[in-house]
């Protein structure tokens, strides 16, 4: 994600619910009802509501101008920073998000769909309406705006080293259509020039692959501990003990031999695009 593709649960929680409990002791501070602070902040009556109630992200709008109108000194825009580090990202995806933020070294075998750190926002939305139960505007607009977030580890200083092996299929699939896929194809070479990422795709044909047990994630600490993490329907799961990771590091070295070199596979991606 990543995010997290795979499904999703709101940030209908306590981050959210106390945001909202802070804009209403505020409201009432300033004596006013959810009906006249709307118009003051430019949103619906609706919408004040159910940021109080911790149902909605509030808007970088809505933060704005409920500062300045509530004379919150800064107290939104403090909580808001919280809440927008993991609005959009699945529950059991969160706590290994915030490990990868501090991580110095993360890799990547997926055989299910493009990570969300190499993905395009149309792509990302693509992902995100494929797989039931459908979000609603809202919702989809926060897990799109997750993953692009989480892009900026690739540029992080100090830099972040990235190994990424990526099955030919993902690809092949085509989702979001053939103009999506081109897209995403061009996106994913670009990355693959930065000097701290190295892209490996594992070709259709791999008689021996090492990887069958599904997808996985490695990192490292910077006190150069290595975590793992896996990832199924509707969970995600935190490895931390040494034997398990050893054997998922194990399995990711085999798979780095077994898959094209990232000369190679740069070129067979460009024949994917051509084929478009």
């Amino acid at each position: 994600m990543a995010s997290n593709a795979y499904g999703f649960e709101p940030e209908s929680t306590n981050s959210l619910k106390t945001f909202g409990a802070v804009v209403k002791v505020f409201r009432e501070r300033a004596g006013l009802t959810q009906e006249e602070l709307a118009p003051l902040v430019q949103f619906s009556a609706q919408t004040v509501a159910s940021i109080e109630q911790g149902r909605r992200l509030p808007d970088p709008e809505f933060i704005q101008r409920a500062e300045e109108v509530l004379d919150a000194f800064g107290t939104f825009k403090a909580a808001a920073e919280h809440l927008s580090r993991r609005a959009g990202l699945a529950a059991w995806f969160r706590q290994w998000a915030a490990l990868e933020a501090r991580a110095v070294a993360l890799c990547a075998y997926e055989c299910r769909v493009i990570p969300g750190l190499l993905q395009t926002e149309a792509y990302a939305r693509a992902v995100t309406l494929s797989v039931p139960p459908p979000p609603d505007e809202q919702e989809a607009e926060e897990r799109v705006a997750a993953r692009l977030a989480r892009q900026k580890l690739l540029h992080r200083r100090p830099p972040i080293a990235f190994s990424f092996i990526l099955e030919q299929s993902l690809f092949e699939r085509g989702t979001g259509g053939a103009g999506v896929t081109r897209n995403l194809i061009d996106h994913v070479l670009g990355c693959a020039e930065l000097w701290n990422v190295e892209l490996q795709v594992m070709p259709r044909w791999q008689p021996n692959h090492a990887g069958l047990d599904g997808p996985m994630r490695l990192l490292e600490t910077s006190r150069n501990k290595w975590l793992g993490y896996s990832e199924g329907q509707q969970c995600g799961n935190l490895i931390t003990g040494p034997k398990d990771v050893s054997v998922l590091y194990q399995r990711y070295a085999k798979m780095r031999s077994q898959a094209l070199s990232q000369e190679k596979s740069v070129s067979l991606l460009k024949q994917i695009r051509g084929a478009l």
